[in-house]
């Protein structure tokens, strides 16, 4: 977990967010890191506060920035008291908008910030400002259980070692290096996920195949993938752990979450893959449905060479 050198930390000070300050303070003692104690003045939760005031909108709008960023430099001082390089920045506007421009102003690259829900059965775990980072943030994204109380017992890596698609094959390295270095640093399991299924198979059943040809052809993609899967894990520094390997058959979307709550998964580390639409640039299905269906910890990972499609200004 030595890579990170530029940490922004995005509080939001309504909700619940220890658990993710201690993650930003801890990863920044270990690595040497800089860290930014970033907060968004919401212009529209400001002219929300105008229906309940006489006060004029332009002093009321001081009131509330002077209010953050009472917070935030206090905030700092308790983290820089405590060895850390850090600074604050309070600023008014969308909040996924300025915390990525924020990180291609200063080039941070992490930013971890508490989820907006605490999971379960009735709440969402993540937001929309966590979803519209995951999706569009150029820097891994760490959205931090704000209701976790215990460490990072359990690390499950999500792995794709696809030979049809470079990018997504390409980030797999960088999910085991981080999976692992937590699993080190927090002496805990380190699971690695890997989920194949046989391509067009309702196709193929429905062509007139044999079941005894569907499952011959479904036993060589298995050794297909199993090949790819170890030779992955071959190149990865990570037999010290003695990882729990898991080659499920199925669909991503619905055996990670299984395995997560199987297994009772602190932290999932998994790639987001974007691709552009009709309505512009969409996190990947398969991370979208996983990300809506898991909860826990998650930090997310873009392909090398993303481009994110917030400007600048």
């Amino acid at each position: 977990m030595k890579r990170f050198k530029n940490i922004l930390l995005v509080c939001n000070f309504d909700a619940k967010q220890h658990m993710a300050e201690d993650r930003a303070v801890s990863l920044a003692k270990q690595n040497e890191a800089q860290l930014t104690v970033f907060t968004v003045v919401n212009e529209r939760s400001a002219d929300a506060r105008m229906a309940f005031t006489l006060m004029p909108p332009q002093e009321l709008h001081s009131l509330v920035i002077d209010d953050y960023r009472e917070k935030v430099d206090a905030l700092a001082a308790d983290i820089g008291r405590q060895g850390v390089d850090v600074r604050s920045q309070v600023v008014t506007g969308t909040p996924f908008l300025e915390v990525i421009r924020q990180v291609l102003r200063d080039k941070h690259d992490l930013v971890i910030l508490a989820s907006e829900g605490k999971g379960g059965v009735h709440d969402r775990l993540f937001g929309t400002t966590s979803m519209h980072l995951m999706r569009k943030c150029p820097c891994p994204v760490w959205v931090v259980k704000r209701a976790q109380t215990r460490p990072y017992t359990r690390i499950l890596a999500a792995v794709d070692p696809s030979v049809y698609d470079s990018k997504r094959g390409a980030i797999n390295p960088l999910i085991l290096q981080l999976a692992s270095g937590m699993a080190r640093k927090e002496a805990g399991e380190l699971h690695i996920i890997h989920v194949w299924h046989l391509f067009g198979e309702r196709y193929v059943r429905s062509s007139g195949m044999t079941a005894e040809a569907v499952q011959e052809a479904k036993a060589l993609e298995k050794i297909q993938h199993k090949q790819r899967f170890d030779t992955l894990l071959g190149r990865a520094d990570v037999t010290d752990l003695k990882p729990h390997l898991h080659l499920i058959e199925g669909d991503p979307d619905d055996c990670i979450p299984e395995l997560v709550v199987e297994k009772g998964i602190d932290l999932l580390v998994m790639g987001t893959v974007c691709r552009t639409g009709i309505a512009g640039f969409l996190i990947g299905n398969t991370a979208e449905e996983v990300l809506n269906q898991v909860d826990c910890s998650v930090l997310t990972l873009k392909p090398e060479g993303f481009v994110t499609p917030v400007p600048l200004e």
